[in-house]
């Protein structure tokens, strides 16, 4: 539980950053934006179809991880045991993809049993490579509190619905910190976050294929029909809204659409991951009683209401909460890791 509810404290910061950006109104002062492309990456799809890189989980079979060799070309990746990015740092450089490599870059957090991957690059077969394989590794060695801290222009559009899936499966946080971008191809990574906390810009703009051949509008709107609607299906089965595979077909690809914040949680691409929040309400159901779900959102709302209007420090946030925790009973007796903020437990 520690990886659901460390992200639920940590994006509180997002609230509060975004009640900073509203007017008395309620309603955010800056319209969406759009912008001259500054990303190198784009929304790329590519030329020949790869059915296997974007078929849901429910159709997959299990299959071992592929562990052949494989480097960091298009990007650099970091793994640290500590949230404070500030005080901490990225954490170690991550040499390359192989098992050796990544098994002792988890190892290290295994008694925080929490870990942060920093990432900086394209989104390729690479990242999708990473994200199965470190996903894969902290399972083995029991590190559940897992956190993307992702910095992204963009890239393949098969490869953001691919590593979205597999991240879908396995509980991770996504940030997008002060500084960064998630542009493009990354913003399909987001749907598959359990938790997002958004600091930087989100931007969207037309998808791409790669060498296209077409020579009329008919011909290029025929390659990309069929991707299209993979997106929506990816998007529909995550939570977030199809309305962002129409965006990806519309803005044109020279310029850049910013989400505003309200579009944002419009969209179902920051905070709590919606269809996730539906499966920890039946699962802490079972497990925790009826009671303790009840008890559990109305510390959320207060938490929201008061905690969240704070002036965006951490800390004073993290005090609040703690303090509002023991108004609510938390931690349980009975569902301590259960509980909310339970890595202050």
């Amino acid at each position: 539980m520690l990886a659901r509810s460390l992200p639920y404290l940590l994006a509180t910061a997002l609230v509060a950053l975004a009640g900073c950006q509203r007017g008395s109104d309620g309603a955010f002062a800056d319209p969406a934006r759009t912008l001259a492309n500054a990303g190198e990456s784009g929304a790329l799809v590519n030329r020949a179809p790869r059915p296997e890189a974007v078929v849901p989980p429910a159709e997959r079979t299990e299959r071992e991880i592929d562990w052949r060799p494989m480097d960091l070309t298009d990007g650099r990746a970091w793994i640290g045991c500590d949230p404070d990015y500030a005080a901490e740092g990225d954490g170690e450089p991550l040499a390359n993809l192989g098992f050796t490599a990544i098994w002792h870059g988890v190892a290290d957090c295994r008694d925080e049993g929490r870990m942060r991957l920093r990432y900086r690059g394209k989104i390729n077969a690479e990242f999708t490579a990473l994200m199965e394989r470190v996903s894969e590794i902290a399972t083995i060695q029991g590190v559940h509190g897992r956190i993307l801290d992702i910095d992204s222009a963009g890239g393949m559009i098969e490869d953001g619905i691919r590593a979205g899936d597999r991240m879908a499966e396995a509980d991770w946080t996504i940030w997008v910190r002060e500084g960064a971008v998630c542009h493009s191809a990354c913003v399909l990574v987001l749907a598959g976050g359990d938790m997002r906390l958004i600091a930087g810009d989100i931007g969207i703009h037309r998808m791409m294929r790669i060498d296209s051949e077409a020579t009329s509008r008919a011909e290029l709107n025929r390659e990309l029909r069929e991707v299209h609607a993979l997106t929506e299906a990816y998007l529909e089965r995550n939570g977030a809204a199809v309305t962002v595979a129409d965006l990806m077909m519309t803005v044109p690809n020279r310029s850049l659409r910013l989400l505003t914040g309200d579009e944002l949680y419009l969209f179902g691409l920051t905070g709590p991951n919606a269809v996730e929040d539906d499966l920890d309400r039946i699962r802490l159901g079972r497990k925790c009683g009826e009671s303790f779900v009840q008890r559990r959102d109305r510390f959320f709302r207060a938490f929201d209401n008061e905690c969240t209007a704070l002036a965006g420090e951490v800390d004073q946030i993290n005090a609040c909460g703690l303090a509002l925790r023991r108004r609510f009973g938390f931690p349980d007796a009975a569902c301590p890791s259960d509980s909310p903020l339970s890595e202050y437990n």
